[in-house]
């Protein structure tokens, strides 16, 4: 209780201070817990320490994580070493094009021996999900993670069921294979906060990432650092995080920019500015500020605009045009002082 009514007033401080000269006790455990989460995932994602804490920002953030690249990146280790840094409960769906909504969900099953039907929750009742290949599975059942994700509950026959705090989605799809896939709808893929590629490791990481795994795997030794209370606190302290009134008219005129390129036929949503904001928050926790700076912004703005952005040249969001484009957007607009 202590440390919750300290963290309580990082709303009212001023710009310009760090959160750990502002309330001490309660800064060092959120500093030291993110830390150690980032730390522990980077025993086994080696040389992707940037993905990393963007991938953490977005759980702290209360969004979901987009995961596209090529197979054997990495994609599902860094779902598995999240979930393995923190003791909460995790669960791995294999979407597959047979795939019905009823078998994420949950469904109603009749007890004949009760004579009654009776709730039971499926895979997607878990603090961590994993969806891994999320494009291979039918738009129908793609749609089954929406309320989940925009609500955090699933309703089945007309009845809500809450899903349990913290929820975080890490899905996953190969961008370059299209055979047997689905595509994510543009209504899909705003509802992860984060776009994100994890690439090619250079030489001297991909060399240390080898030797890490010809005697064991270190994500089997992977033990967790922290719980499902620990990111309920970092959650609550983001949200305190200051943005003053100067750097969120920037962030916004980046997302009004997109919305009268030349090149874009579709801009960023309000949802976006808001996603934009959130990420922000997130990054200036995550680098021990109280309050969002310039650089946070743009930092977020590839990864969290891009695959909302529909180019008219690709006619599909998330494409490398997409990325270009906000990057041209970010350094063409003048930066608050």
């Amino acid at each position: 209780m202590k440390k919750d009514s300290q963290v309580s007033h990082l709303s009212r401080q001023t710009p310009g201070k760090t959160a750990a000269s502002i309330f001490p006790d309660a800064a060092a455990d959120i500093q030291r817990s993110f830390k150690l989460l980032k730390e522990n995932v980077s025993r086994v994602i080696i040389g992707k320490d940037d993905v990393i804490e963007l991938v953490l920002v977005a759980l702290i953030s209360r969004g979901h994580v987009l995961l596209e690249d090529i197979p054997g990146v990495g994609k599902t280790t860094m779902a598995k070493s999240i979930a393995k840094s923190i003791k909460a409960t995790f669960s791995r769906i294999q979407f597959t094009p047979d795939l019905l909504p009823s078998d994420i969900t949950g469904s109603m099953i009749y007890s004949p021996r009760k004579e009654e039907f009776f709730w039971s929750p499926g895979p997607l009742f878990a603090n961590i999900l994993l969806a891994d290949e999320i494009n291979r599975t039918s738009p129908r059942t793609q749609s089954a993670l929406l309320e989940a994700m925009e609500e955090n509950q699933v309703t089945v026959d007309r009845v809500s069921h809450p899903l349990p705090a913290p929820f975080f989605v890490i899905a996953t799809q190969n961008p370059y294979e299209i055979h047997g896939t689905f595509p994510l709808p543009e209504n899909q893929t705003d509802r992860f906060l984060l776009s994100l590629a994890i690439g090619l490791p250079d030489a001297d990481s991909e060399q240390q990432l080898v030797r890490s795994r010809l005697l064991a795997n270190p994500l089997e030794s992977l033990g967790p650092v922290a719980d499902a209370r620990t990111i309920s606190m970092l959650q609550a302290a983001v949200r305190r995080i200051q943005v003053a009134e100067n750097v969120l008219g920037y962030a916004l005129g980046i997302i009004a920019a997109t919305r009268n390129h030349a090149a874009v036929q579709q801009g960023a949503s309000p949802r976006a500015a808001v996603a934009l904001a959130r990420t922000c928050q997130g990054l200036a926790l995550a680098g021990g500020r109280d309050f969002v700076i310039p650089d946070d912004v743009q930092r977020a703005a590839v990864p969290v605009l891009a695959h909302r952005i529909i180019p008219k040249r690709t006619q599909s969001p998330g494409s490398a045009d997409a990325a270009r484009i906000i990057m041209d957007i970010v350094g063409s607009h003048r930066v608050p002082v």
